[in-house]
């Protein structure tokens, strides 16, 4: 994939993530927020090993965290993450589900798509274990969520 169209599909990927912000209305956003940049942190930790250990490999020039992981983390990441917990937090189950769901298309069609057109590649790990890779932090960030409402209610 040409480096011009990558960018193009970076801009896009987080324009069109950050586009649904004003649809999570801003209670949300305040509830939410704190939850999923902790969790992007942790995410941020983890694509740096991740790429220090070659699971992956983006086809980008400059191979760089910036032109790579970063456009996943602040656009789709950051607010699915919101919305996930919007639409679920309360129900495990369903949180559960939603976060299978939403791993799984990312783990094995979108990353299949991904090195189709060279955008990234799978390459020490497999898409099976992409998928354990993402959705093992799930329940951290559950976690997390329901410590910070656990502290917001006793004040």
């Amino acid at each position: 994939m040409p480096i011009k169209v990558q960018r193009l599909l970076n801009i896009a990927m987080v324009m069109l993530a950050w586009s649904t912000l004003p649809f999570l209305g801003l209670q949300n956003i305040k509830r939410f927020l704190p939850t999923s940049l902790l969790i992007g942190v942790i995410e941020v930790a983890n694509a740096i090993i991740g790429k220090k250990q070659k699971w992956w490999v983006f086809y980008n020039k400059p191979n760089s965290y910036l032109f790579g992981e970063f456009p996943f983390n602040i656009g789709p990441f950051l607010i699915g993450s919101m919305w996930i917990l919007k639409w679920t937090y309360g129900n495990l189950i369903q949180f559960t589900l939603l976060n299978a769901i939403v791993n799984a298309f990312f783990s094995f069609p979108f990353s299949v798509f991904a090195k189709k057109v060279r955008y990234y590649s799978l390459v020490r790990i497999n898409g099976l274990q992409f998928f354990l890779y993402f959705f093992s932090k799930s329940y951290v960030f559950y976690w997390i969520q329901f410590m910070l409402e656990k502290k917001a209610s006793k004040y």
